[in-house]
């Protein structure tokens, strides 16, 4: 007789309330500029509402169904097919941004977001099948190939999806027992094609300059030719990049303990951008000041603790490595955005998993959740 699985509990609360704060939060940081753009209040918020509806079913979905039919090359390959055809298609319906797909009612899709679970479940399928080989350059090369195509065809409009891509990446080809002189060659390969992306574009070039050497006291003395300023003036998208920050930190500051109150928040009134969006942990921290923030955290560290208990306790490989991915995709993204609304990093724009407005983020988030917690259903 097939033993009953137990519900992960603990998971499945802890992503109940996020969404649910998630949603109150979006609210409460769009209201006023909602008003003022779009003639209702509630117009961010109702469309937060509308894509919580289709994500909760498609996370119960994925919770049912056992992980193990998504061990199949058709899932792992079709995927990540799938998804470089929509960065590639986005690219050109998206003339401004290279980011989304739009269409009437609720906005769009940003491939990119899809980019995250099509990564994990490759990563998970190929590292499975070649566990015995890993430090194989069989295994190596096509798995650097795979990767390097969709980082590629990410990065061209956004840098914050393939930091959290290569992240994902390798914590689980280190647990998996990847030679450490692979992972220094991969480190440094890493930290150069950043900076060829980050050159690349002016506007990621002003955000690095102006946040670690605003005064320019380093720039110029390793400059001397003045590429990095002359490449810096051909931005004509990010002057003040470091206003962001500044007001973020401003809005966490003012929080103090135990904040200024739930719709009180004044930083979230034109002063700080994207505060909806990308910046809702300053909002969270001016509101409900240190207690609110850490609370959230804790949020993520208890996502954190039943991942890596998922990875241990699951027998199967394919298990253990998609549970790893899934759940390093999730904690690296969160705490990278919460380090830019700290000014811990410099400002990229990456959305706090559940928390911010996005429907693509919200949608790919839930999803993933569900395939973990049907991974530690199965292991505990």
């Amino acid at each position: 007789m097939a033993q009953k699985m137990k519900s992960d509990r603990t998971l499945f609360m802890t992503v109940l309330v996020m969404v649910l704060f998630g949603f109150i939060m979006v609210y409460s940081a769009s209201s006023v500029v909602a008003e003022v753009k779009r003639g209702s209040s509630y117009y961010y918020a109702v469309r937060q509402l509308l894509w919580i509806c289709a994500a909760l079913p498609v996370m119960f979905f994925f919770k049912k169904l056992h992980y193990r039919k998504l061990q199949t090359p058709a899932v792992a390959f079709t995927l990540m097919g799938v998804v470089v055809i929509m960065l590639i298609a986005a690219y050109f319906v998206d003339g401004a941004q290279h980011r989304w797909i739009r269409f009437p009612i609720m906005g769009g899709i940003q491939p990119a977001e899809l980019a995250k679970p099509a990564v994990a479940l490759f990563l998970a399928y190929f590292i499975a099948l070649r566990s015995r080989a890993i430090n194989s350059r069989y295994t190596l090369l096509p798995a650097i190939l795979a990767l390097g195509v969709i980082t590629a065809a990410v990065v061209v409009a956004d840098l914050g999806t393939p930091i959290v891509l290569i992240a994902t990446a390798a914590a689980v080809f280190c647990v998996a027992g990847l030679e450490w002189r692979y992972v220094g060659i991969a480190l440094i390969v890493g930290v150069l094609a950043a900076a060829a992306a980050v050159a690349a574009k002016p506007y990621r070039l002003v955000r690095v300059v102006r946040f670690a050497d605003p005064n320019f006291k380093y720039v110029d003395k390793f400059d001397k030719a003045g590429w990095i300023r002359n490449q810096m003036k051909k931005s004509v998208t990010a002057k003040d990049t470091n206003y962001q920050i500044e007001q973020s930190k401003i809005a966490v500051g003012s929080g103090g303990i135990a904040g200024v109150g739930l719709m009180q928040g004044k930083q979230k009134l034109f002063y700080l951008p994207e505060a909806h969006t990308d910046m809702i942990f300053a909002v969270i921290g001016e509101e409900w000041g240190f207690v609110g923030s850490v609370l959230v955290v804790v949020g993520f560290l208890i996502i954190l603790w039943r991942g890596i208990r998922a990875t241990v306790l699951t027998q199967d490989e394919f298990g253990r490595y998609l549970a790893l991915g899934i759940t390093a995709m999730l904690v690296i993204q969160a705490f990278f955005n919460i380090s830019v609304a700290l000014g811990l990093v410099p400002p990229k724009g990456i959305p706090l998993p559940m928390i911010s407005s996005g429907g693509s983020s919200l949608i790919v988030t839930l999803a993933s959740l569900g395939i973990l917690m049907n991974i530690s259903e199965h292991a505990g």
